[in-house]
C-alpha cells in the first residue's frame, strides 16, 4: 500500500513537474498539461494512460484499476487506487504518466540520472 504523501514525494522530483491545488484537490503538471490527480480523500489518483491499454489494465487488475468517469474517457486517463498499489508499481505509473507529458529528451536524460554508476 502507498499513500498520498508518497505518490508526491515521486511526482515532485520529476523535471519539470509542479503540483497544484485545484478545487480542493491536489494536481501535478508539467506545463499546462496535467498528468496526476488525486481525488478527495486521497484514496484513488487519476494519471495518465494510454488509452488502448486501459481497458486491459481494468480487466486484468479490477481492484486496483478503474476508468475514469464519461466526460474523462476521451483523455489519456485511469484511476488507480493507491492501497491495492505497492511502492515500486506506483513509481513506474507515475513516472509513465509524467513521460507522456514531456519532450522525449527530458525522460532520457531522467533515465539516465535514475540509472546506479557502475
Amino acid at each position: 500500500m502507498v499513500t498520498e504523501s508518497e505518490v508526491r514525494a515521486v511526482a515532485s522530483q520529476l523535471p519539470r513537474a509542479y503540483e497544484v491545488a485545484v478545487r480542493g484537490r491536489r494536481k501535478f503538471r508539467v506545463g499546462q498539461i496535467g498528468f496526476l490527480a488525486f481525488s478527495k480523500d486521497g484514496e484513488i489518483m487519476g494519471l495518465g494512460f494510454p488509452k488502448d491499454w486501459r481497458a486491459a489494465a481494468v480487466e486484468s487488475e479490477p481492484d486496483t484499476f478503474s476508468l475514469p468517469g464519461a466526460s474523462d474517457l476521451r483523455f489519456n486517463w485511469i484511476h488507480v487506487r493507491l492501497a491495492a498499489l505497492e511502492p515500486a508499481e506506483m513509481r513506474r505509473l507515475v513516472e509513465d504518466a509524467w513521460a507522456l507529458c514531456v519532450p522525449n529528451y527530458v525522460v532520457d536524460e531522467y533515465a539516465r540520472s535514475r540509472q546506479a554508476p557502475p
